[in-house]
């Protein structure tokens, strides 16, 4: 699972680094404009390029990177990703640098590095690309257009391996107004702001039926009067989702997209639970879970996501809650904090500041320092 992950010179992040080596499950906490989405939006950068888009103009029509994420408009300085994954008892460490040369208005590549259990795989300078037998040994050589990430080029089986789990990444920060039950098709690379939740759905069970057992349990746990829920087929390609509801011999059938805020992100805990289960080990960031939520349903939901990834994948997750923040301790909990629009986002753990009294009441007084 994730092990590190570094960015430099993107938005607010500079120097930053996460550890989160050994947790099954992280929070980062802070104020807002401190960088918590923006970590989530450096991992979707990723998660795009393992998803097999690679053209610098392609990930800026997504929104997703653009000359404008030079830190304070720094693009003299690469913007810089790496991230350490832990794959089958395998470290996977891949480097990607971006820069904008004076005049250019698209972005291009100017640095790129797969090294798995310490054995280059690849190597790229600008538009060479270098792959490598073993690790004194080359094997062949190639250009690559500069707007191009080289990563979806290249296929070998270590190499898939380590597409698959960015491609399967789930980074969310669910719109619920945006989700509907229904579907054209089948994915299994869910959106992150929720909107193709009934491709994903659907995707889920034909592919691995046994995940709807997995998703009815939960769903009885919040919602008790909740009899099943079909997908049913309205077109040749194209499904709706029904969700049947039952109590005192009385029945009512609902469309999912009928349903309420918070109701669609307990469907969605529930896939996401399945997924982790059914296709996983997965890494999950839940950008705020706790939005649309009932006090007293925040609990539980935050137990259910940390109970399950606990046994199987990795979940990292931001909130503002304090009942959310209780259910996490002072190990597995960052503090990301910045002094102004000028400075860098500072991130330490928990652990290693000093917090005076209660953690909430700090937060509201604004007494950590880092």
């Amino acid at each position: 699972m994730l092990q590190r992950l570094y960015i430099h010179n993107f938005r607010c992040l500079e120097n930053f680094e996460l550890t989160i080596k050994g947790m099954s499950s992280a929070l980062l906490i802070g104020k807002n404009g401190s960088g918590k989405s923006t970590t989530a939006s450096a991992l979707e950068v990723l998660q795009s390029i393992g998803r097999g888009i690679n053209r610098m103009r392609e990930l800026e029509k997504l929104k997703l990177i653009s000359p404008k994420d030079f830190a304070r408009g720094r693009s003299d300085v690469p913007i810089r990703f790496e991230i350490e994954v832990l794959l089958d008892d395998k470290l996977y460490k891949y480097v990607l640098a971006l820069e904008l040369p004076e005049k250019f208005k698209e972005l291009r590549v100017f640095e790129e590095e797969l090294i798995i259990a310490g054995d280059p795989i690849y190597s790229r300078k600008e538009a060479q690309v270098t792959v490598y037998k073993n690790s004194q040994n080359r094997e062949a050589e190639f250009l690559v257009d500069w707007h191009l990430v080289a990563l979806p080029v290249i296929q070998t089986d270590p190499i898939h391996i380590f597409k698959t789990w960015l491609a399967r990444m789930i980074i969310l920060a669910p719109i619920p107004s945006l989700m509907t039950g229904d579907s054209n098709g089948d994915s299994l690379e869910p959106k992150r702001d929720g909107s193709n939740f009934g491709e994903w759905f659907s995707g889920l069970l034909s592919r691995y039926p046994a995940a709807y057992t997995e998703v009815v349990q939960y769903l009885r746990e919040v919602m008790p009067d909740i009899k099943d829920f079909l997908n049913e087929l309205i077109g040749k390609d194209s499904k709706s989702m029904i969700v049947r509801f039952q109590e005192n011999n009385a029945n009512l059938s609902v469309d999912f997209e009928a349903l309420s805020d918070g109701e669609k992100c307990f469907f969605l805990c529930s896939v996401v639970l399945a997924a982790n289960e059914s296709y996983g080990p997965l890494f999950c960031f839940w950008d705020e879970p706790d939005n649309y939520l009932a006090i007293s349903e925040i609990g539980h939901f935050l137990t259910s996501l940390r109970r399950s990834f606990n046994n199987v994948g990795q979940i990292l997750v931001t909130s503002h809650n304090p009942e959310a923040i209780r259910k996490f301790s002072n190990e597995n909990t960052f503090v990301l904090d910045r002094k102004s629009h000028l400075e860098p986002t500072l991130i330490r753990l928990l652990n290693d500041l000093s917090v005076p009294g209660d953690l909430v009441d700090a937060l509201i007084r604004g007494d950590i320092e880092l």
